[in-house]
C-alpha cells in the first residue's frame, strides 16, 4: 500500500512546480503543455484552473498577489482575480528550440529559472536565469542540457540547483539579500536507476528532497549530498515534491508513457499527497512591490 493517495486526477502530460499558497491554503501546479494552471483547496476540495497563451513552465507568488509565470521565452505577471497578463521581460535569447523549464522564487525576491534543450539527446546548451521586478533578466549559468531542482535552505543561505539530462545536484552559499553565490559543489551524482534529479523542495530541518522520474521515487539528501531515504512513488514520472501544511504533494508525468504504462497506471499527469516527513521551507514571494 503506498504513502501517497491521488487527490487530482488531472492527467495532465506533465503536471509540474507545484506552489503552496499559504495565504490561500492551497495547492497550486501548472499542466506545462496543457497551457494551464490548476489550484487545489486543501480545505474543501475546491478547483480552480486558469488557460495560458503559451506553455507554462513554471511560476512563483509574488507579493503583490499575482503570479511570475515562465512561459516558453519569456517571463509574465498574471493575476488571478482579474486575469490580467502582463510582459515582465522581452523574449529571453536562446536557442529556438530551447524552453524555460523549471523556475522558482529566491529568498532575494528574485525569480530564477533555467531553461532546457529540446533536441534529443540534449545538448549543454541551456542556462539558467535571475529575473527581477523591473524586468531585468541576468544569466547566472550557462552549459546546462536540462535546468532543474531548484530550491534554497530554510535560512536562504544555500541554494540547489541539477542538471536532469546530467544527472548532477549541486549548491552554491547563497545571499538571501543580493542573491550572490559562492563556494559551488557537487552534491550527488544520480544515474536513471538511481532516479535522475527532476524537480525538488526543502524542508525545515534543510534536506532536499529530488523527485527521481526514471527510477519513480523521491530521493532525500542531506545539506551535504547524503542520500537519507529513498521514498517508492505508486506511479512512474514524480516531477516535483512540495510541502503544504501536514502535506506532501507530488506532481507526475504522462507524457512519453507507452500504452502498457498508461493501462497500469492510468492516473499518470495526476497531483498526489502523503503525510510530510517534515515541515516545508518557507516559499520565496517575488518582490513586485
Amino acid at each position: 500500500m503506498s504513502d501517497f493517495e491521488l487527490v487530482w486526477d488531472s492527467r495532465c502530460g506533465v503536471a509540474e512546480s507545484p506552489v503552496w499558497d499559504a495565504a490561500e491554503r492551497r495547492v497550486m501546479f501548472c499542466d506545462i503543455d496543457g497551457k494551464r494552471i490548476n489550484a487545489l483547496s486543501i480545505d474543501s476540495g475546491a478547483r480552480e484552473s486558469w488557460d495560458f497563451p503559451d506553455i507554462v513552465a513554471s511560476f512563483g507568488l509574488c507579493r503583490s498577489g499575482r503570479l511570475v509565470v515562465a512561459q516558453r521565452h519569456h517571463v509574465v505577471l498574471f493575476d488571478p482575480l482579474s486575469g490580467a497578463l502582463t510582459n515582465l521581460t522581452d523574449k529571453i535569447a536562446e536557442p529556438p528550440t530551447n524552453r524555460l523549464n523549471d523556475g522558482k522564487v529566491g529568498p532575494d525576491g528574485a525569480f530564477w529559472v533555467g531553461s532546457m534543450d529540446g533536441n534529443s539527446p540534449r545538448q549543454k546548451v541551456a542556462a539558467l536565469y535571475r529575473v527581477t521586478a523591473d524586468g531585468q533578466v541576468t544569466k547566472q549559468e550557462d552549459g546546462i542540457a536540462g535546468s532543474n531542482g531548484l530550491a534554497w535552505s530554510p535560512n536562504g543561505r544555500i541554494m540547489y540547483h541539477s542538471d536532469s539530462t546530467v544527472g548532477i545536484i549541486q549548491a552554491w552559499d547563497f545571499n538571501p539579500v543580493t542573491g550572490a553565490r559562492d563556494n559551488h559543489r557537487i552534491l550527488a551524482r544520480l544515474a536513471s536507476e538511481d532516479g535522475r534529479p527532476d524537480g525538488a523542495a526543502t524542508d525545515a530541518d534543510g534536506n532536499y528532497w529530488s523527485a527521481g522520474p526514471s527510477a519513480g521515487c523521491l530521493n532525500c539528501f542531506s545539506p551535504t549530498g547524503e542520500l537519507l531515504r529513498k521514498w517508492p512513488f505508486p506511479v512512474p514520472g514524480p516531477t516535483m515534491p512540495c510541502f503544504a501544511d501536514g502535506g506532501l504533494y507530488v506532481t507526475s508525468l504522462r507524457d512519453g508513457k507507452p500504452a502498457e504504462v498508461l493501462a497500469e497506471f492510468p492516473t499518470l499527469g495526476g497531483l498526489f499527497r502523503a503525510d510530510a516527513p517534515a515541515s516545508g521551507a518557507r516559499v520565496g514571494l517575488f518582490a513586485d512591490q
